[in-house]
């Protein structure tokens, strides 16, 4: 694991050292263990090739020594590289490149990578299975090549001005270097608004893009960033699928185990002490069951709870996990940790987030970096085999005649809702009113807020540049499955939006924040393909999810886990804005000028603030999102540093 960043001066002016350091030092945490960099061109380019720079803060997991410290270079030093993540199967890549001849300096994956390139080009990723983000600068051909793994678990960001190429692997290196981005993309605020994230590639920076997973990006002489597309994930055609006989589902559950097991296995390798985030859920125990069997030694697990918020507390259901293997167990309880961790968030997300288990998620990677440098979750589990109860509602409301949907919202709105039912009733009611959606905008429907007005949130000409079209969003996602089931259609989305640009996002910066590595086993890739071809039936039957997997492994799981109903990973957010929280919503979201009232009517926050506050309504999604966002706006203009000599910008 690692952070990476560095520039080309495609222009030709000269590499500056200073800006690199300041580059590398903004992801130190990312990679505590060591720092590298590579500069060319200090005195400007020449012989056709653009200066450039190179570095790399490294967490050291394979392969200790100094020997791999980054950037590495191959045997000529023509090509160089800088690394993020894992390459699960280099030892039998390396075995392979040896008896090609290729001579190796050090034991570790990254220089894997720079000799399959020296054989295979671009289409060295092809080989790669893992997680990984990289950048290899090819001297002979004055080409530098990103790349980017399948699923998208490393992150990968760039900019260009024409003049000037930056990446890294947080946008806040690339606000380090003084060419860089510096203006807000007002149109990133809607999406945001709706989804909680801004869909990728789009970032809340003006010009910052992202690699897509399953991509490369290569910048040659031209400066014109080349995207090409190696990977996607491919659900079978519909009536291909009932046209086949239909596997067994023992046969199935067979496999499913055999891929999980595996997946767990080479994800065990490691020079540095490793354990699980365990929840008590069927994923997490599914993965701790595993690795127990595979361990010599007792896992190193740890969960997280919340005092006086039973409804979120997964701690008892954890420790029973825990003793049913044998785990060495560590337990920690928030309380009161959110307001003071709100500005290290936004920091180490970059900008707003609306997913408050970001919180948890952080607290948990600081408690397991005391004794583990890796850990394995479950993540991916839901994406797989339909975990989500939002799956079943958006199938079932395909088979609810729209007359009766039209009656029962017009029944739910004459009800009376009393502070017990009204939770209850308003699920219902956003149900009922999703369901007349068109498809892609019924899935839409299960992420966003349902309190969300835009047309009196944002300020009016705002409005106007910043209409959301959904289409715009899934449509590409959606041309790309047709004909495929809807339950397969769901999970394409699913895969392609939330999972991409809230989940892996959460536990990437969250974890990276206290250089922990997390890997997650169920989302490895040759797992994900054969998921994809699983019936439907054996993914969601009726109200029941992650039917095969839960059969797969009925052995490992104790009967209370596998009865449990799904229990997300939140937090008390509604009850923290109005506790502990409550002074500084006030203080942000209700002073005189927020720099939100560039963008959003400050009054109708107002509004919504004191409305939560007197418990008339439940505005606590919504505020979290207004909250992270004026405080990122407050704090951005002094995230970028200048120069050690005081200069600004370059022109």
């Amino acid at each position: 694991m690692c952070g990476i960043c560095g520039f080309v001066n495609l222009d030709g002016s000269p590499a500056v050292p200073e800006i690199l350091g300041l580059m590398q030092a903004a992801i130190h945490h990312r990679g505590p263990d060591s720092q590298g960099v590579h500069l060319e061109g200090v005195a400007g380019g020449g012989a056709g090739r653009p200066p450039v720079g190179l570095a790399s803060t490294r967490l050291k997991i394979i392969d200790l020594s100094e020997s791999a410290r980054q950037p590495l270079s191959n045997e000529d030093d023509q090509l160089w590289i800088v690394f993020n993540g894992e390459i699960y199967n280099f030892a039998g890549l390396a075995d392979r490149l040896a008896a090609r001849g290729h001579r190796f300096k050090s034991r570790s994956d990254t220089e894997v990578i720079l000799h399959l390139y020296e054989e295979r080009g671009e289409a060295c990723v092809q080989d790669l299975d893992g997680m990984f983000a990289f950048a290899l600068w090819d001297r002979p051909r004055g080409r530098l090549f990103l790349a980017r793994d399948r699923v998208g678990k490393k992150p990968l960001f760039y900019w260009s001005d024409g003049k000037t190429f930056l990446f890294a692997s947080e946008i806040k290196a690339l606000l380090q270097h003084p060419s860089g981005p510096v203006e807000v993309d007002a149109s990133a605020i809607a999406p945001f608004l709706i989804f909680g994230y801004v869909p990728g590639p789009r970032t809340f920076y003006r010009g910052v893009r992202q690699v897509p997973p399953g991509h490369t990006l290569t910048v040659d002489a031209t400066g014109r960033p080349r995207l090409s597309e190696y990977w996607d994930l491919k659900f079978p055609d519909a009536k291909s699928a009932a046209g086949n006989r239909a596997p067994r589902p023992a046969e199935v559950a067979d496999r499913v185990r055999g891929l999980v097991t595996e997946a767990v296995r080479k994800r065990l390798i490691s020079d540095v002490p490793l354990g699980a985030f365990l929840s008590g859920g069927i994923d997490s125990t599914i993965v701790v069951g595993v690795m127990s069997r595979l361990s010599p030694a007792p896992v190193k697990t740890f969960t997280i709870g919340f005092r006086d918020a039973p409804g979120y507390d997964e701690t008892t259901h954890a420790r029973a996990v825990a003793r049913r293997f044998g785990t060495d167990h560590t337990e920690y309880v928030v309380e009161s940790e959110a307001a003071d961790l709100l500005e290290p968030l936004i920091w180490h997300h970059d900008g707003p987030f609306r997913d408050s288990s970001a919180i948890p998620s952080f607290v948990l990677s600081r408690l397991a970096r005391e004794k583990v440098t890796v850990v394995l979750n479950g993540d991916g589990g839901d994406e797989l085999f339909a975990g989500y109860r939002r799956f079943y509602a958006t199938l079932l409301a395909e088979r609810l005649p729209d007359a009766a949907l039209r009656l029962g919202e017009a029944l739910l709105s004459r009800l009376p809702r009393s502070a017990d039912r009204r939770a209850r009733l308003d699920r219902l009611s956003r149900f009922v009113r999703s369901a007349r959606l068109p498809f892609y905008e019924r899935f839409s429907e299960s992420f966003g807020t349902a309190d969300l007005a835009l047309d009196r949130l944002l300020r009016p000409e705002l409005l106007a540049e910043s209409r959301l079209r959904q289409s715009d969003y899934f449509g590409p996602h959606l041309e790309r499955i047709q004909g495929c089931s809807p339950l397969s259609r769901l999970l394409y989305l699913n895969f392609k939006t939330y999972l991409l640009d809230d989940l892996l996002v959460k536990m990437d910066r969250c974890t990276m924040a206290h250089g922990l590595e997390a890997r997650s086993p169920l989302l490895d890739v040759a797992l994900v393909e054969y998921a994809a071809t699983v019936p439907d039936g054996m993914k969601l039957s009726g109200g029941t999810s992650k039917v095969v997997l839960k059969r797969a492994f009925a052995d490992l799981l104790p009967g209370e886990i596998r009865r449990r109903g799904k229990m997300g990973f939140g937090v008390p957010m509604a009850y923290w804005l109005r506790t502990n929280l409550q002074k500084v919503v006030r203080d942000v979201l209700s002073q005189p000028t927020p720099r939100l009232r560039d963008y959003l009517d400050a009054t109708y926050v107002r509004s919504l603030v004191d409305a939560h506050l007197e418990g008339r309504a439940d505005h606590s999604a919504l505020l979290w999102s207004l909250l992270t966002l004026e405080l990122w706006l407050e704090q951005l203009p002094a995230w970028r540093r200048p120069l050690p000599d005081g200069s600004g910008r370059r022109e």
